[in-house]
């Protein structure tokens, strides 16, 4: 193999394919070479293998009414299981693969926590179950050992069609991703609410660094702005109603 050949290679898929996709392909042709040199089965390469730069700090959101038409359209559509999925990632945050391979054993009610194996970061986590997730949880039939099954109860693979007909049926934009445009949707919704700091926001998303969290930092400055702002509007209040009170004591003292 020379370093031509993967070039070759890299500039082809790049014509059919996304940075991100072909970023995959090359991670695994360099895991593939290093297990292999590693274990005696094939010569390493002298070369560095060149990956397409991704840009993946892309921030999905929704309005209010598109939530509430989002939510009214999983209620009415039949695949209760894609819909449930759906709202698990808007009410916890959860990825994609990790509602995939979420078995009920992960589940426990009793502790309000969620045990997340080989999560992205690689670390297995907890992440905490709200009203909204353990109303859901315990809305879902148990007929599988996952708790969101694929075909014949088997781990789940996609999400097949419904997930983009719940988004064209709720007039969603057509690159609005309908798992994981969800988690951010849930990230922004908490970094907005200037309640939850960044830490805390890390954790809950499961991130193995806060460089990935500090998408949302702007929105927590501008909830924390919002909220200074108040204070405007006391002070401003305050000199209204004493302006009102002077003008009131003079209309007293101009009377005979």
């Amino acid at each position: 193999m020379i370093k031509l050949d993967v070039d070759r290679v890299r500039i082809k898929l790049l014509k059919k394919k996304s940075p991100q996709t072909v970023k995959h392909v090359l991670n695994l042709l360099t895991w593939i070479i290093n297990y292999g040199t590693k274990n005696g089965l094939c010569p390493g390469v002298a070369f560095h293998i060149q990956k397409p730069t991704v840009n993946n700090i892309k921030t999905e959101d929704l309005t209010q009414e598109q939530l509430n038409n989002l939510l009214k359209t999983i209620d009415a559509d039949p695949n209760k299981i894609v819909g449930g999925m759906m709202k698990m990632a808007l009410y916890t945050g959860m990825r994609r693969g990790e509602m995939f391979k979420l078995e009920w054993t992960d589940v426990n009610l009793d502790s309000g926590f969620i045990f997340i194996r080989d999560p992205k970061g690689g670390i297995d986590q907890k992440i905490p179950i709200n009203d909204l997730a353990r109303g859901l949880l315990e809305s879902l039939p148990r007929t599988s050992k996952y708790v969101f099954p694929g075909e014949d109860g088997k781990i789940r693979k996609t999400t097949g069609k419904a997930a983009k007909r719940i988004r064209k049926d709720a007039e969603l934009p057509k690159d609005f991703r309908p798992l994981h445009g969800l988690r951010h949707v849930y990230a922004s919704m908490l970094a907005s609410s200037g309640n939850v700091d960044m830490y805390v926001l890390q954790r809950l998303l499961t991130h193995k660094s806060p460089v990935m969290t500090q998408r949302y930092a702007h929105l927590r400055d501008e909830a924390l702005k919002a909220g200074a702002g108040q204070v405007d509007d006391i002070f401003k209040k305050q000199a209204k109603e004493a302006e009102e009170k002077q003008k009131q004591a003079k209309i007293v003292n101009l009377k005979p």
